[in-house]
């Protein structure tokens, strides 16, 4: 957990913005954007996705609505025998069902067979909904920090800790509902993300080439002379949102500030990434193509505290506000 998100003025400043009849969402975003302490979070959470609603009052009766329409989806989209589903409905579950094992492989909760059955409902529910673009792999690593904070409001201590299987069936059930639900606000968000040839995604990998290009020259001019393409490695960094590039302790909190970010977050990814890319800018100059590949395959982030990811994020907040108002390098 983040210093500022811990102190206790800002406690008192989410208490206060949390504790009206109606929750002014801009005022929740700006606090947001700098980390929300842990046990605030499941809640701050839905509220900047719109899955709950900002009136307090009517709160209780809208998730019990929405936890109920995802239980009616899992009865008439995944429990049904397969001679029910078309072949590329059973060819997407296939897929699901390889790709949830591989997810987050080195928290040991997520190689839970129970965590895995509910991860696989979560995403073969979002696809079927979701025909334009069905499951495309990385959707899965998308899931996980909404399975670990709404998690989170249910068991005690750190994930390292948890076991599914402590919890209710109606626990499971609700808890799949709010990772389902928030799961759809966030890629309502980035559509074009995740349909045929993935063209937001593409769009957005070009954006990062142009910015940098526009913040370090040098390190730009130099992985195009060694005919390193953007895409080889930004790719799986938009399509996961760097869930596989840090530790995983610290996704929690990058989160905040991509919910706080709202409809803007696709756009702010690019200065998030370029600010992470940047972290290594005097490293890469000194690579060669083959080095390159293999050093932005593997970051070498593992030991890295909530210092480093604010150090990310207060560059990327610096450059957009010198940068996003001159377009022109941006041009798609």
């Amino acid at each position: 957990m983040g210093a500022r998100a811990t102190d206790s003025a800002r406690v008192m400043k989410f208490t206060k913005a949390l504790s009206g009849t109606t929750v002014i969402l801009e005022k929740l975003r700006e606090l947001a954007w700098s980390g929300i302490p842990d046990y605030m979070r499941p809640d701050v959470w839905r509220l900047l996705l719109g899955y709950a609603p900002p009136n307090s009052d009517r709160k209780e009766g809208i998730l019990r609505r929405k936890r109920l329409e995802y239980l009616d989806c899992v009865s008439q989209y995944y429990d049904i025998p397969d001679t029910e589903r078309s072949d590329d409905e059973i060819n997407m579950l296939r897929q699901i069902a390889v790709d949830c094992p591989r997810t987050v492989p080195d928290v040991s909760f997520f190689q839970e067979p129970q965590v895995q059955k509910s991860l696989e409902r979560i995403l073969y529910t979002w696809a079927i909904r979701h025909p334009a673009s069905g499951y495309v792999q990385g959707i899965n690593d998308l899931a996980t920090p909404f399975l670990v904070v709404f998690l989170s409001e249910y068991l005690e201590g750190g994930a390292d800790n948890w076991s599914i299987s402590d919890l209710s069936l109606e626990n499971i059930s609700n808890l799949e509902a709010d990772c389902y639900w928030c799961l759809s606000k966030l890629l309502d968000g980035m559509q074009d993300h995740y349909t045929f040839a993935q063209p937001g995604i593409q769009r957005l990998v070009f954006k990062l080439k142009e910015l940098v290009r526009r913040i370090d020259e040098p390190v730009s001019r130099h992985m195009e002379e060694q005919g390193l393409e953007f895409l080889q490695f930004a790719f799986r960094w938009f399509n996961c949102l760097l869930i596989r590039e840090i530790p995983f302790h610290l996704v929690t909190r990058l989160w905040d500030t991509y919910l706080a970010e709202g409809d803007a977050l696709p756009d702010f990814l690019v200065y998030i990434f370029a600010s992470f890319l940047l972290t290594w800018s005097d490293k890469l100059q000194k690579l060669d193509f083959q080095e390159l590949v293999m050093f932005l395959q593997h970051l070498p982030t593992q030991n890295w505290t909530h210092q480093e990811l604010e150090m990310v994020l207060s560059r990327a907040f610096m450059w957009h506000s010198m940068f996003n108002n001159s377009p022109s390098h941006l041009a798609s």
